[in-house]
């Protein structure tokens, strides 16, 4: 019987594959700390050998009439972002897919009420949510080879969905590991409040610091639920989703809620431990939580 064994809301901003000495540019001489918060989790969580799969909730990746999970036996190419071509260019990957458990997830889609299709097709894109991440977390010693025993896919974003319906695909997801015999990493790519600044007045809001964030409402929104989260209070967070969606987080904040449906939902209560401070990235609000399996289960 398989079970998630770890799982994050994790930033995927393009600053974490700019240089180190681009990113200090844009902060005032210092570093990020998104970048290093990698490295630690990295080495904490993603170079341990008690997981087989990573499963990336792409907030950046929007299907229509139905989620979708990646299916092929391996992805790999070069990665060039249409939203900014400049500072992500030719990025390699190469990694295994899963399409086991991808079409163990789509088989469960009937039972929670929704709709899931496993797709292989070697054409099909590649985001950033994806990739910015896995280079930090997948890559090994060779920049254009990931570890060949551990395997990465994706599930999309369904732009039609609301809450319940993104609290269907976690649960159907969870349904689907606990089937398998796959021992799994979930990662909920994508931010907290998303309003960027202008085109005029975005070069003035480049740096870290939560005082570029779009609005002070916006902040406290975020910094509130850092908090609620850090305490495992993830009932709180699914209570007050209405309010949140006013601050309109990234992709309805479907990525994570998406994980907490795999989770449990209300009945989880795994504390989250920060890899990062609170950042801004040109309006928007980023950090890395990660959420270890409690030893009595996520739903003890």
């Amino acid at each position: 019987m398989g079970e998630i064994v770890g799982a994050g809301l994790l930033a995927h901003v393009p600053t974490i594959v700019l240089p180190e000495v681009t990113r200090r540019e844009l902060n005032g001489g210092e570093d990020t700390t998104l970048v290093p918060g990698l490295h630690r989790l990295r080495k904490d969580v993603f170079e341990r050998d008690d997981y087989d799969t990573v499963v990336v909730l792409d907030s950046h990746w929007a299907t229509t009439v139905e989620f979708v999970t990646t299916a092929q036996e391996r992805r790999a190419g070069l990665y060039t972002s249409e939203e900014l071509p400049r500072g992500m260019c030719r990025m390699p990957y190469d990694f295994p897919g899963d399409p086991e458990l991808a079409h163990a997830v789509a088989r469960y889609a009937g039972k929670h009420g929704t709709w899931i299709t496993p797709i292989d097709d070697p054409y099909l894109p590649i985001y950033y949510a994806t990739v910015n991440l896995w280079t930090h977390l997948g890559v090994r010693d060779d920049p254009y080879l990931g570890d060949p025993g551990k395997r990465w896919m994706s599930i999309g974003v369904c732009q039609t969905a609301d809450t319940e319906d993104f609290l269907r695909l976690g649960r159907a997801l969870g349904d689907a590991i606990e089937a398998t015999d796959r021992r799994v990493l979930l990662i909920a790519s994508g931010a907290l409040s998303h309003t960027f600044w202008p085109l005029r007045v975005i070069r003035d809001h480049e740096a870290s610091g939560p005082e570029h964030i779009f609005t002070p409402q916006a902040r406290a929104a975020d910094e509130q639920r850092i908090a609620w989260l850090q305490k495992g209070d993830h009932g709180r967070v699914l209570d007050t989703m209405p309010e949140f969606l006013t601050f309109k987080p990234e992709a309805r904040f479907g990525h994570y809620l998406m994980m907490i449906g795999a989770l449990g939902e209300h009945a989880c209560t795994a504390p989250g431990r920060l890899y990062s401070e609170y950042e801004n990235s040109v309006g928007t609000g980023q950090v890395h939580i990660w959420f270890d399996r409690p030893e009595t289960g996520w739903t003890a």
